[in-house]
């Protein structure tokens, strides 16, 4: 295996595109297929060419390798009845609340290909959220003590990254208007600081097809790639039917 310092060839470096695809909202379980389906795709190649899954998820708790049962503060029968499932997973990162509202950007890259460290990578997930958030006129700022990013009034995103063969996927959560209440059934932080959201940030309505724009540019740029291509959708996607329990 290269490691992440190796020097490509510029004709490696330079002409893969990150493909991105739009799937809307899609269940967790449908989005991680797809992602691992990738991570092995992008494996057995030897240039940078990447994929960046951009999607909503219905309401799920996450539970990656720094979280704990400690961290959901939801009894189980209030899950039960909210139709929220909890899924432990091999990423990193705490305890995490997904539902609409939020927008979730996951990068499948190669790491080594992209001459990135792990700590490299995550600083340039946040700086792109830090980027995309400027742009709605929110100060944001991350921390290298914690993976995230923070306004003065809380933290709005979370970064959960795991990594096969060097090939990164999972990728950074970003609340932009999901429902308050659900964000406060989990500890999302060592320390128990407060969620929050863009539009609480700016005390009105932030539109998701702007954020999601902006982010999607900036981690473009923070990752290197030159071009991209979008599409809606991908052929390999198998969405399943979920229950949805639509009180907050």
């Amino acid at each position: 295996m290269d490691s992440p310092g190796t020097t490509w060839p510029a004709t490696v470096a330079t002409a893969a595109p990150l493909e991105v695809y739009l799937l809307g909202v899609v269940d967790f379980e449908s989005a991680l297929f797809l992602q691992e389906r990738l991570v092995y795709e992008i494996s057995g190649r030897n240039d940078r060419q990447g994929a960046l899954l951009v999607c909503e998820h219905p309401p799920i708790v996450t539970v990656g390798r720094e979280g704990s049962r400690a961290h959901i503060r939801a009894e189980p029968r209030e899950l039960a009845a909210r139709l929220i499932s909890v899924r432990w997973l091999n990423r990193g990162g705490g305890c995490f609340v997904h539902a609409p509202g939020q927008l979730v950007a996951c990068p499948i890259v190669p790491l080594d290909r992209l001459g990135l460290g792990l700590a490299d990578y995550r600083e340039r997930l946040e700086l792109a959220v830090v980027d995309a958030a400027g742009e709605q006129r929110v100060p944001a700022f991350r921390r290298d003590d914690e993976p995230g990013v923070w306004s003065r009034r809380g933290q709005f995103a979370h970064v959960g990254v795991a990594v096969k063969s060097w090939v990164a996927y999972h990728g950074v959560y970003v609340n932009v208007a999901p429902a308050p209440e659900l964000m406060r059934l989990v500890q999302a932080n060592r320390a128990g600081e407060r969620v929050t959201s863009l539009a609480a940030l700016r005390e009105r309505t932030v539109p998701m097809s702007t954020v999601r724009e902006a982010l999607i540019r900036r981690l473009v740029a923070r990752l290197g790639y030159a071009r991209f291509h979008i599409y809606t959708g991908h052929p390999l996607l198998r969405r399943t039917q979920q229950r949805v329990y639509a009180g907050v």
